[in-house]
């Protein structure tokens, strides 16, 4: 039944992901006019911004002037307004040097020269930031009409099959102790040691044109709308006027020091080709992106591995709720005198001690609310993402949607975390709102604030400016904090959780545990399950993270994530009747742990990930990185671990409300 009803729920996301990636209000398609024919419904100027450069060798991306590229002459007025979601990612577009009309195929054209003199501090360190960028294979990242520009290449000589992936190297760097060096596969004749610039870039756009009713003009042959857009990067030394693109001669940035007075020239250049398309629409133009990164087979066996845990797990829960404690609850239920029930044993006997409060209450009530937040901001932001509110083409928009939803739930933060103080029988109201709205944003605000300076420190495009920073303080205190006070009020004023039972005063002595069942072992087992169900989603989330791959399979993500709730909840609920079988009735702190262990599994993950799959050397960018994700692994901790609390209480309070206690 389980199974059944999860696999229509796979197809149903899948159809409305597919059906709803890319067609978002506000990214109405925009209509192209050839080159001299701008009417007052399409513009022949074909606009390309330049993007952040990053690599997988650091955590540490650049903005574009950074760099010593040709910059553009025009103001960072016309460039496009980011939103937060790309301040906070670091995403830094600027208007580029470039000028390209619709149509109008370039050959060989100049963009500008740069002057390099040997001796002069300036040019040697300008030099060195290029040599640096390009032996870290920072990549350049371009957008024309909302859509990256590509590089391709063919995935084997048999296959007809491309391979596309966004941004394109800004230049090659061979070293003799590398084995491979794929940005290097552009340069044949490619020699140890030495840098190679790509200075030249060959675009080739595609376009959709003809009569359409639906593109509000009739734009005919002089005009279209772009449907992709592909560079192949060149190191072209550039020797006499007139340029000459075709040239075997590499721009070769020498690894030691100019000598003194000599002059290197680069000259940048670029052409453009023009291809005319009609059988691909203009609503399916990322496809043969997105078709570069399908992992369907992959998806597919991950979501049958997850399944296969939830029956297992469905069907034992199910036989402990329909078998052993039906049994239990009637047995126990039919006893009439005392001396049966001291024969009796299990966990009808620790009634009187299931509810007595725990140790640390408050703070556990505090990461229940902050818990709760997470969860409903996950589950609001994935149903979002999954109607294609927040794919690719609108960029920024998944973490500004993050950002938001954890502001504006603060409410139901300080609703939970007030009740469930009230039901500990705690009374230090004023502490517990200031906790729930201070502690948890807190500690995440000052880890991003400590390596913002980082990143500040290092002149990264990804470093938060100031004014940034005050407005999300601004959000936290002014939206966040009395959001968390009114939830906290209402919590407050309701009347105390009244438990199934009633609790002694006298706390009951705990027999002897085996090793299965103490604390520790319970807990360290709790996390597996729930981890082994979204272990491979995890490795294309780092990709997106660290590795610069475009996510949008939030069909699958949504799928995985309510599974990961069914595994963490059933999880607990099984260690939780195990140990109150064994008459330990310390299980409030145990059911929050034992799910919330996933995290540390998570954690252990995202250090192989990191040893595995990137190549990350300097300091800088190792500290960036396990401070990002011991960001994310917190928040993964208060996630999982509320989901298995609640899952454990509920299951508590039901098997204890139906058991006749004098």
């Amino acid at each position: 039944m389980v199974s059944t009803m999860l696999f229509h729920l796979i197809c149903a996301l899948c159809v409305i992901n597919s059906a709803w990636a890319f067609y978002l209000p506000g990214l109405a398609p925009v209509n192209f006019c050839k080159a001299g024919k701008t009417t007052e419904t399409c513009n022949s100027n074909v606009k390309l911004y330049v993007n952040r450069l990053n690599t997988e060798e650091s955590v540490i991306p650049y903005e574009y002037s950074y760099f010593d590229f040709c910059q553009s002459q025009k103001s960072d007025t016309e460039s496009p307004v980011e939103n937060l979601g790309q301040i906070v990612l670091g995403e830094r577009i600027r208007s580029s040097p470039y000028n390209l009309e619709f149509m109008k195929n370039v050959t060989c054209e100049k963009v500008c020269t740069k002057t390099y003199t040997g001796g002069d501090e300036a040019s040697e360190n300008r030099l060195d930031i290029l040599r640096h960028g390009i032996a870290l294979t920072y990549h350049h990242h371009w957008i024309v009409d909302n859509m990256p520009v590509t590089c391709c290449w063919q995935l084997d000589e048999e296959s007809d099959r491309q391979v596309c992936s966004t941004g394109f190297p800004m230049g090659c760097f061979k070293h003799p102790s590398r084995t491979s060096q794929d940005d290097c596969s552009l340069i044949p004749e490619h020699k140890p040691n030495t840098y190679y610039l790509f200075n030249h870039v060959d675009l080739t756009i595609t376009y959709h044109s003809g009569e359409n009713k639906d593109w509000g003009t009739e734009i005919g042959e002089n005009g279209g709308r772009i449907i992709s857009i592909k560079v192949v990067p060149q190191s072209i030394k550039h020797t006499s006027e007139p340029l000459n693109c075709a040239s075997n001669m590499r721009m070769e940035i020498p690894s030691n020091k100019l000598p003194q007075g000599h002059k290197l020239d680069i000259t940048y250049t670029y052409s453009v080709r023009y291809i005319r398309n009609n059988t691909i629409e203009w609503s399916s133009r990322w496809d043969y992106i997105l078709d570069s990164m399908q992992h369907t087979n992959i998806q597919w066996f991950s979501i049958l591995n997850s399944l296969i845990i939830v029956l297992f797990l469905s069907g034992m829960v199910a036989m402990i709720m329909l078998r052993t404690l039906h049994k239990d609850i009637a047995r126990y239920n039919q006893i009439e005198s005392g001396e049966d029930a001291q024969e009796e044993f299990g966990w009808k006997l620790v009634h009187g001690d299931v509810f007595r409060p725990p140790r640390k209450g408050m703070l556990l009530s505090v990461f229940l609310g902050s818990g709760i937040q997470v969860l409903f901001m996950s589950l609001v932001t994935l149903a979002l993402a999954c109607l294609g509110f927040l794919s690719p083409a609108n960029r920024g928009a998944l973490m500004k949607c993050t950002l938001i939803m954890y502001v504006c739930l603060g409410t139901p933060a300080g609703y939970v975390s007030a009740r469930i103080y009230k039901s500990f029988g705690g009374e230090k109201w004023k502490s517990n709102v200031l906790l729930t709205a201070m502690l948890i944003p807190g500690i995440v605000f000052s880890l991003f604030f400590i390596m913002n300076l980082i990143l500040w420190s290092k002149s990264s495009s990804a470093a938060v400016p100031f004014s940034i920073l005050v407005a999300l303080l601004a959000l936290w205190f002014g939206v966040s904090v009395p959001l968390s006070f009114i939830g906290a009020s209402f919590g407050f004023r309701k009347r105390s959780l009244e438990h199934p039972v009633r609790t002694n005063q006298i706390p009951r002595q705990i027999p002897e545990q085996s090793f299965y069942t103490q604390a520790i072992p319970g807990v360290i087992m709790g996390g597996v399950l729930p981890f082994g169900c979204i272990f491979i989603q995890l490795f294309f989330i780092l990709n997106s993270i660290w590795s610069s791959s475009m996510y949008y399979m939030f069909g699958f993500l949504f799928l995985v994530f309510l599974i990961l709730i069914i595994t963490c909840s059933e999880t607990t609920i099984l260690l939780c009747y195990f140990h109150l079988c064994a008459e330990d009735y310390h299980w409030w702190w145990r059911s929050f742990l034992t799910s919330g262990f996933t995290a540390f599994y998570l954690l252990v993950y995202c250090t192989h990930y990191f040893f595995k799959k990137l190549n990350i050397e300097d300091a800088a960018s190792i500290f960036l990185y396990f401070g990002y994700t011991l960001i994310i692994v917190f928040l993964f901790f208060l996630l999982t671990g509320s989901i298995g609390f609640f899952a454990c209480f509920w299951f508590v309070r039901k098997i204890y409300s139906v058991v006749k206690v004098d």
